[in-house]
């Protein structure tokens, strides 16, 4: 079969056709090889460009007709660079997209861990049970604060008149 049309039938890794798609993982990888692949491309066609470039100033006005050849080359690259940027900035954002919903997601699967453990530490916890426990520590502070007051008036007998 033929690799393109291995790419139109979603040809990939047995691995990744069992569990339905590839994870976020193997995709980021290959992400990452096509942005490689592609800024390997652009170099190439930057020295190309200026290959070009420079054969055309060697022609001068001595060959013009090789010197045009040289800048419809150079004119030919420069629009494939210009693709291969768009490209890469597509991919680039398909990258950032995929990396942040992987992250998400892991996010989100650690917030319902931790819902699941608060479940846990509260199972044993009853609403009433703890209201009245609230009551009674109130209570406990408001005695400890009677005492607290008494102990802390003066003992001066007579400094309060009642007029």
């Amino acid at each position: 079969m033929s690799k393109i049309s291995k790419f139109f039938k979603g040809g990939g890794s047995a691995a990744s056709k069992g569990r339905g798609g590839p994870s976020p993982q193997e995709a980021l990888a290959r992400l990452r090889e096509t942005e490689e692949m592609l800024s390997k491309k652009q170099e190439y066609l930057e020295t190309r460009i200026e290959r070009e470039l420079a054969a055309a100033r060697q022609h001068g006005t001595k060959n013009k007709r090789a010197a045009l050849q040289a800048l419809k080359r150079k004119k030919r690259y420069e629009k494939q660079l210009s693709q291969i940027d768009g490209t890469l900035s597509t991919i680039e954002f398909q990258r950032e997209a995929l990396e942040n919903s992987h992250t998400n997601t892991e996010v989100l699967k650690n917030m319902g861990y931790a819902a699941q453990a608060m479940k846990k530490v509260h199972e044993n916890m009853d609403l009433n049970k703890i209201d009245d426990l609230m009551q009674d520590i109130t209570e406990q502070q408001d005695v400890a604060q009677e005492i607290s007051d008494a102990i802390s008036n003066r003992a001066g007998f007579g400094d309060e008149f009642d007029e």
